[in-house]
């Protein structure tokens, strides 16, 4: 090896923000790419999802549920509908349902697991290591 190059030992984590609040995505992209540890792309359309996804293919995709073009329940219907994406990991981050609520309705969340917003970036740093853990 030559001098002066340097060697990334670990791959990164890739993590898809989907959410329709750009100010809330930049924050928390910022906050993960920090830690050296995560890739992050955002996108603020829920109609773009599936493309962005396509395109960048994440090992996990952090996701809003209510978004005004498209909800978080079609997009993880297009994402199981695509055998590229059909078994990455989503997490549901939203503030329609407080961390109560999560627990109470686990039938309606069915198997995607929730954060519920607020939410610290250190949270998030735990459940996306939780659920990418190889």
């Amino acid at each position: 090896m030559r001098e002066g190059m340097a060697v990334e030992t670990e791959k990164k984590t890739k993590v898809l923000l989907i959410d329709d609040e750009p100010s809330f995505t930049r924050l928390l992209r910022l906050n993960l790419e920090k830690t050296g540890a995560y890739e992050v792309r955002e996108e603020n359309k829920g109609s773009h999802s599936l493309e962005a996804a396509l395109q960048f293919r994440p090992d996990i995709i952090l996701l809003d549920i209510i978004m005004p073009d498209i909800d978080g329940g079609t997009v993880v219907s297009q994402l199981r509908s695509s055998e590229q994406l059909q078994n990455t990991t989503v997490l549901f981050l939203t503030a329609v349902l407080s961390k109560r609520m999560i627990q109470e309705k686990i039938d309606l969340l069915s198997s995607i697991p929730s954060i519920a917003k607020p939410v610290s970036a250190q949270e998030v740093i735990y459940f996306i290591e939780r659920y990418t853990r190889r």
